[in-house]
C-alpha cells in the first residue's frame, strides 16, 4: 500500500454536503463524477496528498443508499493506493482476506478499484485503487 488515497463518506444530499465540506476544508470540490455501475455520484476534495470522496446514491437500490439506510450518513470506506492492483488482490487473497471484488473494476477519478470485505478488516470497508494508465 502506497498511501491513503481517499476516505469515502456516504451522504444523503450531495449539494448540502459539498457546502459543508467546502466550509470545513476551506476548499471547493474539484470534481463530480457519476459511476453508473455503482449507482453513485461522487464529489472529490483534495487535502494535501489525500482526498475526501463524498458519495450520494443515484438510485434507491445502490450500495450507498443501502449503507445509509442501515447505518446513516458517515464514513463508508478508506481507500489505499497500490502500484499493481491485480497483484495486490492475489496477495490479499493468499493472506486470507475476503475480497468483495476478485478482479478490479472501473471506479471514479480515473481509478481501477476493488473492495475488501469488512469482515476481514475489523469492520472497515477497504478499497484498493490504482490509477488507470
Amino acid at each position: 500500500m502506497q498511501k491513503i488515497e481517499h476516505i469515502g463518506i456516504a451522504v444523503n444530499n450531495l449539494e448540502e454536503a459539498e457546502k459543508r465540506f467546502a466550509q470545513l476544508l476551506n476548499t471547493v470540490s474539484y470534481k463530480r463524477e457519476v459511476v453508473e455501475s455503482e449507482g453513485v455520484i461522487t464529489s472529490f476534495f483534495k487535502i494535501g496528498e489525500s482526498k475526501i470522496e463524498l458519495l450520494a446514491a443515484t438510485k434507491p437500490d445502490s450500495p450507498i443508499q443501502k449503507f445509509i439506510d442501515k447505518k446513516g450518513e458517515g464514513i463508508h470506506h478508506i481507500a489505499f493506493e497500490v502500484f499493481d492492483i491485480e497483484q495486490k488482490l492475489r496477495e490479499l487473497k493468499t493472506q486470507g482476506f475476503r475480497l468483495i471484488n476478485e478482479k478490479p473494476k472501473d471506479g471514479a477519478d480515473n481509478k481501477k478499484i476493488a473492495f475488501i470485505h469488512p469482515k476481514s478488516t475489523g469492520g472497515i470497508l477497504v478499497e484498493i485503487c490504482q490509477e488507470k494508465k
